[in-house]
C-alpha cells in the first residue's frame, strides 16, 4: 500500500505528463481561436460590434468569442490590436470578473469602458453574494464546492460590483439580483444585448419559476 505524500507526488507527476502531451494540441487551439476573433471581426461591414470575453467556447450568432490568451481584460496592449477607442457596442462577461482582484475588476473595468462607443453596454454576470439559499453561497464563494470555484476572487452582491463600474464612469442598471434582505429582484432583459444561461429565464434549474440558481446581472452603460 503506497503512502498518501507517495500517491499524490504520482498524480502531479501523471499531470504534467499528460500536459506536456497535450501542449501542441492547446497551442493549435489557441492559435485557430485568435485567427477565428480576426476573421469574425474582419466581415462585420459596420455592422455593431458585439464581444463575449472568456466566452468558453460558448457563444450566440452575431457574437465574436474571445479568450483571455489573445483578449485580456488587464492587458489593455491586446485591445488595441483589434479596436480603436470608443468602438464597440456590446461587451459580455458572464462569470468572469469574480477570477479577478477587486482591483484587477476595476482595471478591467476601466478598459472596457475606453473601447465601448457612447452609450455601448457591457453586460456582466457574477455569482450573487446575496444569494438567499446557503448552499448557493458555499458553491460559488471563493474557495467553494463549485467548479471553478477554487479560482474565485471576489463574491459580489449588487452593490459591490455595481461599485466597480460606477467608478470608471458608467452607469449601472440591476437586470436580476438579490438584495440585502435575501428578496431576488429580476427586470425584463432582452438577449440581443448579451444571452446569460445562468439566469432566471435561462438556466434549467430555475423551471419552476423560482430562482434557484441564478446570477447577479448588470449593463454597465458608457454614458
Amino acid at each position: 500500500m503506497c503512502l498518501p505524500a507517495y500517491c499524490w507526488a504520482k498524480v502531479i507527476q501523471m499531470k504534467e505528463f499528460i500536459k506536456k502531451q497535450l501542449s501542441p494540441y492547446y497551442k493549435i487551439k489557441k492559435k485557430n481561436q485568435e485567427q477565428n476573433f480576426r476573421k469574425r471581426l474582419s466581415i462585420l461591414q459596420g455592422d455593431p460590434i458585439k464581444v463575449v470575453i472568456g466566452s468558453g467556447g460558448i457563444y450566440e450568432k452575431d457574437w465574436i468569442p474571445s479568450e483571455a490568451h489573445f483578449l485580456n481584460l488587464l492587458d489593455e496592449s491586446t485591445w488595441i490590436k483589434y479596436f480603436q477607442e470608443n468602438e464597440i457596442q456590446y461587451l459580455l462577461a458572464e462569470h468572469v470578473w469574480e477570477h479577478l482582484t477587486l482591483d484587477q475588476g476595476k482595471i478591467a473595468s476601466d478598459i472596457c469602458y475606453k473601447y465601448l462607443r457612447n452609450g455601448g453596454r457591457l453586460r456582466v454576470a457574477v455569482p450573487d453574494g446575496f444569494h438567499k439559499d446557503q448552499k448557493y453561497i458555499d458553491y460559488v464563494k471563493p474557495g467553494g464546492s463549485g467548479a471553478g470555484a477554487d479560482d474565485h476572487k471576489v463574491l459580489y452582491n449588487y452593490e459591490t460590483l455595481s461599485s466597480v463600474f460606477t467608478e470608471s464612469g458608467f452607469e449601472v442598471e440591476l437586470l436580476e439580483y438579490f438584495d440585502s434582505k435575501k428578496q431576488f429582484h429580476g427586470n425584463k432583459w432582452g438577449i440581443d444585448q448579451g444571452y446569460v444561461r445562468r439566469s432566471l429565464e435561462h438556466d434549467k434549474r430555475n423551471a419552476s419559476g423560482e430562482p434557484n440558481y441564478t446570477s447577479l446581472i448588470v449593463d454597465a452603460i458608457k454614458i
